[in-house]
């Protein structure tokens, strides 16, 4: 057994099994609730209550990870000067990627969602997360790796998006590329690198998102 593994001790498990129609009801409820949720780009300047903000981060903190690594930070940006200053870095790469880097395919699959290189949300939102990924962490010292990096964190970003959500606050994921700029603008160490910046906050009055569709579940599932 190696000395990480040493310092676990095993617990009962704390665990409720249901009846079928209890979790028929449950996941059909779970459903319902996820599907009121869009993606916003017309926020309320409205401030977002920080407590709030601290517990959908805390149950983000619980997503499973590589070798229970935990490989992640969630920099919450409220500073109205730092906001404007991703907005300016982040707009500056988005400008780039639009007019210069995406191919006339990608450009025409976003034309029906009329989104540009425009993010005035990054100012207006009252709340920035920065989530940036661990590609290892600095311990008495050394460097000690972290595994599923990409996995663990986009697992922790879903938990987050859906605890916002549940709390009544709407999101955004917002991925500029590339994001160097973010860990320069917040101070982050070297280790740490941008993997999603989610603007928070309430949704602005008359706000309208596009009327999309989900593929049905035949498309999506496949039994074996």
């Amino acid at each position: 057994m190696n000395q990480d593994a040493k310092k676990y001790r095993f617990v009962p498990l704390e665990f409720e099994r249901l009846d079928e129609d209890e979790m028929l009801h449950r996941a059909q409820a779970f459903r319902r609730s996820v599907a009121t949720r869009r993606s916003v780009r017309s926020f309320s300047d409205a401030p977002v209550p920080r407590e709030v903000i601290d517990e959908c981060i805390r149950a983000a903190g619980l997503a499973p990870s590589g070798a229970n690594r935990q490989p992640w930070t969630f920099a919450v940006i409220t500073d109205p000067v730092l906001k404007a200053k991703v907005r300016e870095a982040a707009e500056k790469e988005e400008r780039e990627l639009y007019e210069h880097r995406i191919s006339d395919e990608w450009r025409a699959d976003l034309e029906p969602l009329g989104t540009d290189w425009h993010k005035p949300y990054l100012e207006t939102a009252p709340a920035l997360i920065a989530l940036f990924r661990h590609s290892y962490d600095v311990e008495e010292g050394r460097r000690k790796r972290n595994y599923y990096t990409q996995e663990s964190v986009g697992i922790a970003l879903g938990f987050l998006i859906v605890a916002l959500h549940a709390a009544g606050l709407a999101t955004l994921t917002h991925t500029p590329s590339p994001m160097g700029f973010l860990a320069d603008i917040l101070d982050r160490p070297k280790n740490e690198k941008a993997f999603v910046l989610l603007p928070v906050g309430y949704p602005a009055d008359g706000c309208e998102v596009p009327d999309i569709t989900r593929k049905p579940l035949d498309e999506i599932r496949v039994w074996s």
